[in-house]
């Protein structure tokens, strides 16, 4: 028997490491080191995730054990309870993640526990996509040619009901056993030290997140290259936190996904499901630049010839995350965040441009407070996102390249209808003074919504003051 490992795999198909024993015991570690870096939001969603998960171990004879600790103690105590053969488990690649790995595989060898470790979360694991001199790629479109081009295996087979043991009959000694599986509930938000996320959730597990991708390859698919860029419309896959915590498998998305281009009526469609692979590339490219530049969560990955002189404004950072700026389609993004812990990832694109360049605060801290509220953080992701805005990053935006807020609200926006759903001092304005909201006189403003703020800085002038700031960071005059 083998103890598999859940971490950010909480699902039983389409899982590499649980598809690679034979009868199995399941088990989640609660690591409080893991916790000290979580939020309420996906804290919220990782519960209920195991709660799923849980559900469909029992359903098949079986049962998730969750046990709380340092994991290089408590799967050598597991394993050594119940005899375990090896402990097996999904990587993971983050510098946090490898440390821990590292860490328990030693503890498992002190205790003569075998152990093995599979790649599942991504499709390509770093180091297997090099430039000719073996480094990772630091242009995405370098690395997007060799990945699409990569072999892409098949989901892998659930374990059958037999294989699935449960804890129960598994330790002579009960004391192993955690409360949680003696009563038959996780957990609560508040038993490890949480308050209830402000936002309203979407549910997780496995079969919540196959319902989206299936909904999402029979129709938004199609359209998905130009409705993303369009947050009215609703034309994600919304599958970001499932890919997050792993209730889906990649294979199974890129399986379904292979299925729709298959289908496809035309080169349109084609196209865009493509644009959707290609977001599945993106995803892993910032996986390999994490694995290679662990430092990239606080460090810019490009260094300029001198700092980039980010300022310190109290007053301008509290107004973006209220969503008080006085920009709509900025405000309806920071609104959107804290009511549903999601934002459509062009709308994220603008925020963190407002930001870095209008705001010209440091991308560190815009990343810090998407990390808390987000319920489908992913350090790679978002550090990612969050330096290609920053101009610091990654094939990053380049510096002198800054979003006018206005025009992207009418461009991406045009009906207002984004906006009046997430502001609603601005429902009754008309589409045109929604997108003109920051070049209107204070009167005017204050005749079609008098509730909603005026612009905290002039986009004219902040423009002009960050490539000023970015040429000096360059050395440039």
């Amino acid at each position: 028997m083998d103890l598999h490992w859940h971490r950010r795999d909480l699902r039983a198909t389409d899982n590499r490491a649980l598809s690679d024993t034979g009868r199995a015991l399941p088990v989640f570690v609660l690591d409080d080191a893991i916790l000290a870096h979580a939020s309420p939001p996906r804290v919220a969603f990782m519960l209920d995730a195991l709660d799923s998960l849980r559900s469909w171990y029992r359903e098949r004879g079986g049962d998730l054990l969750v046990v709380r600790g340092d994991p290089a103690e408590e799967l050598p105590r597991v394993a050594r309870s119940c005899g375990a053969d090896r402990v097996v488990w999904n990587r993971d690649y983050s510098g946090l993640a490898a440390d821990r790995d590292a860490a328990v595989r030693d503890a498992l060898d002190d205790a003569g526990v075998d152990h093995a470790s599979a790649n599942d979360a991504i499709f390509h694991p770093p180091g297997s996509i090099t430039t000719n001199q073996g480094n990772h790629y630091s242009v995405f479109s370098y690395f997007w040619k060799k990945w699409r081009d990569r072999d892409k295996p098949a989901p892998y087979d659930a374990p059958e009901a037999g294989d699935v043991v449960d804890p129960r009959d598994a330790f002579d000694d009960p004391g192993v056993l955690t409360s949680s599986t003696d009563s038959g509930s996780l957990p609560s938000l508040a038993d490890l030290g949480f308050d209830r996320p402000e936002a309203d959730l979407p549910p997780a597990g496995h079969e919540v997140a196959v319902d989206l991708l299936e909904e999402f390859c029979a129709d938004d698919v199609y359209r998905y290259a130009d409705d993303r860029d369009y947050p009215a419309r609703e034309g994600t896959s919304r599958l970001s936190p499932h890919l997050k915590f792993g209730t889906v498998g990649i294979r199974r998305v890129w399986a379904a996904t292979d299925a729709a281009h298959a289908d496809a009526s035309d080169e349109s469609e084609r196209d865009s499901v493509v644009a959707f692979q290609r977001q599945l590339a993106w995803r892993e490219f910032y996986a390999h630049v994490l694995d290679a530049r662990p430092d990239v969560v606080t460090e810019n990955y490009r260094e300029y010839e001198h700092d980039v002189a980010w300022r310190d404004d109290e007053a301008e950072l509290q107004a973006w995350k209220d969503g008080e700026t006085g920009y709509p389609i900025v405000d309806a993004g920071m609104r959107q965040l804290r009511a549903e812990g999601w934002v459509n990832n062009r709308v994220r694109m603008i925020v963190a441009s407002f930001f870095t360049k209008d705001l010209l605060l440091d991308w560190r801290e815009g990343y810090d407070w998407y990390r808390r509220k987000l319920v489908d953080h992913d350090t790679a992701n978002d550090v990612g996102g969050w330096q290609w805005a920053a101009s610091t990053g990654t094939d990053a935006q380049p510096y002198f390249r800054i979003f006018n807020p206005a025009t992207q609200c009418e461009r991406h926006d045009p009906d207002g209808e984004y906006v009046r759903t997430y502001v609603p001092e601005l429902r009754d304005v008309p589409p045109a003074k929604i997108h003109a909201w920051p070049t209107l006189d204070d009167a005017e403003r204050e005749a079609l919504a008098p509730d909603y703020p005026h612009p905290i800085v002039d986009h004219a002038e902040r423009r002009e003051r960050a490539l000023a700031t970015f040429e000096a960071a360059r050395g440039d005059g």
